[in-house]
């Protein structure tokens, strides 16, 4: 479990009184429009003038730049890190996820389930929930989001302990598991968030419909584009928004996100760039340092020789200078992976099979594989993993190794590599670098391994090593660990499957990333950085400075 935990400011008591009082939170619903107000120039980032927030100190507008962009706004399968940050303020699940300390606390659910028999359990929802455009929230709903999700390619893997979901009647909804699933349980349901079935799937991918504080006014994930909030007025959860509006701007650029802090037009940014720290810093703003699980990975195409023999995989590895890669780009902002999981997180196991730098190891394992003169092509995410592409063929030509570097956006990385191929036939694909962070879904070993190596498109489509025997073997233990309610058996297997997943390599980690969120500590009243990629503004109010920084 990660160390750092969350306090609770008596602002947020503040914010909450001044709301029922009168902060004019706007709704989103086509029955409750906004008040007239006149806005900032479009691309301003000024925020929206209110008399009320003048009075109280309380800013109209929380503003942000986000480091990453989304396809569509859809919650079912969401696996963007902008929009499994913006679902966070969206919607609600049953159980929510507290993402500084990822303990699973109440959301749309009245209490914890309830068991009815060893593989049965019931949820109550809490009373009188509606939709922020006003429609009642019941059980149908929570029933229709778990079906779609459970259907979807990338999270029926995290689900698939779910043998069956129904709805007694209104406020009740009922599961069937063909596994128990233990004290993980409430912390898996959470990851579903719930949505209006009538909804098409054309309206969840433009500007879906949620239960939580916020609700989508403009969504524009794209590079330069944004992605503006209003507050839910019927929200009944315990986190209510605390001004009317939110602003995302979506910058990948590390130079302009950076500049858009420095330059007050937001105030919060994700992905603090390690060599502009010092530079944020100095202009008067916070940076702060998270140790998360975000990390660079190496996907080899497990079926294309000689890639097929883990020998070359782990050769490969072996042949990177991580702690120089972490020491010259990352600023020491990480730490060499041991296993798949950071030495931080709890169900940690140090793997039989830790990479350390190893050029000799790597020469030797070449040669025994028959591929002491491998050339192949990289391709590399062009986001932050890019700056590593330089060294990391360096050290791959230090061992014989000749690699051409590809650089692609994350659509076209992935674009051809997410459907299985036909038989006889291989993926267009040597090796890719890019980054990943399913920690933005929880912590829990089960979750962590089912995301890469689960029966999904990873396994199916992307790294193709679903059809490796030792793929079928990590497959049998996973279920044997759900299957078990004895935490130190449970643990033992784990051990097991992150020994294989490190012998394997069919996608490794590098090293473990800190997360770097910068922000204007005047501006931000009770706002906690999480190490998970994406911003978390829950309970965070927006101030106006009483005092030029």
């Amino acid at each position: 479990m990660l160390s750092n935990t969350r306090t609770f400011l008596t602002r947020r008591a503040f914010v909450a009184g001044a709301a029922a009082a009168g902060l004019a939170l706007a709704g989103c619903s086509v029955e409750q429009p906004l008040e007239p107000e006149t806005p900032a120039p479009e691309g301003s980032g000024e925020p929206y003038a209110d008399p009320v927030a003048e009075a109280s100190g309380v800013a109209t507008t929380l503003s942000a730049a986000v480091a990453y962009e989304g396809g569509d706004a859809n919650p079912v399968g969401a696996s963007s890190g902008v929009f499994l940050a913006a679902g966070w303020h969206v919607f609600e699940g049953l159980y929510e996820l507290d993402m500084h300390t990822y303990r699973a606390e109440l959301g749309l659910a009245a209490d914890a389930p309830v068991q009815i028999d060893d593989l049965e359990y019931e949820v109550t929802l809490r009373e009188d929930t509606v939709f922020s455009d006003g429609a009642p929230l019941t059980s149908a709903d929570v029933v229709n989001a778990f079906e779609k999700n459970m259907d979807n390619e990338l999270y029926g893997a995290f689900l698939s302990f779910i043998a069956g979901v129904s709805a007694p009647d209104e406020r009740r909804v009922r599961f069937r598991l063909l596994a128990p699933m233990g004290s993980i349980l409430q912390e898996r349901l959470a990851l579903v968030r719930v949505f209006p079935a009538s909804m098409t799937d054309e309206e969840l991918a433009a500007k879906p419909v949620g239960s939580g504080p916020w609700c989508y006014d403009a969504v524009n994930a794209s590079e330069g584009g944004r992605i503006t909030f209003t507050a839910n007025r019927n929200y009944s959860g315990q986190w209510p928004a605390t001004c009317e509006r939110m602003e995302w701007l979506v910058l990948l650029n590390d130079e302009k996100r950076t500049d858009a802090l420095t330059s007050k037009r937001v105030m919060a940014m994700e992905a603090a760039p390690e060599v502009q720290s010092e530079d944020i810093e100095e202009a008067g703003a916070t940076v702060e340092w998270v140790p998360g699980f975000n990390l660079p990975f190496l996907m080899f195409n497990c079926e294309k020789p000689p890639f097929d023999d883990a020998r070359v995989r782990q050769a490969l590895l072996y042949a990177i200078d991580v702690d120089s890669l972490i020491g010259s780009v990352m600023a020491g902002h990480a730490r060499a992976a041991t296993s798949l999981l950071p030495d931080y997180f709890r169900h940690y196991h140090r793997a039989a099979t830790v990479y350390s730098y190893d050029p000799e190891k790597a020469r030797k394992l070449l040669a025994e594989a028959g591929a002491t003169e491998l050339a192949l092509t990289l391709r590399v995410n062009d986001n932050w993993v890019s700056a590593l592409s330089g060294a990391i063929v360096e050290d791959w030509r230090r061992v014989g190794v000749t690699a051409e570097v590809v650089q692609l956006d994350t659509t076209a990385l992935f674009a051809d590599l997410s459907t299985a191929p036909e038989p006889g036939t291989l993926l267009p694909f040597d090796v890719v670098l890019s980054p990943g962070d399913p920690s933005c879904f929880g912590n829990d070993a089960d979750l962590i391994i089912s995301w890469w190596y689960g029966d999904n498109v990873w396994t199916r489509a992307r790294s193709r090593w679903a059809t490796a025997p030792a793929f079928a073997e990590l497959t049998e233990l996973l279920a044997q660990a759900r299957a078990t309610t004895n935490g130190d058996e449970q643990q033992g297997i784990w051990n097991q499957c992150f020994d294989i997943i490190a012998a394997e390599v069919p996608l490794y980690p590098l090293f473990h990333r800190e997360t770097a969120t910068a922000w204007w500590s005047a501006t931000l009243d009770d706002y906690d950085p999480i190490a998970a990629t994406g911003l978390n503004f829950l309970g965070t109010t927006p101030m106006r400075e009483a005092d030029p920084i």
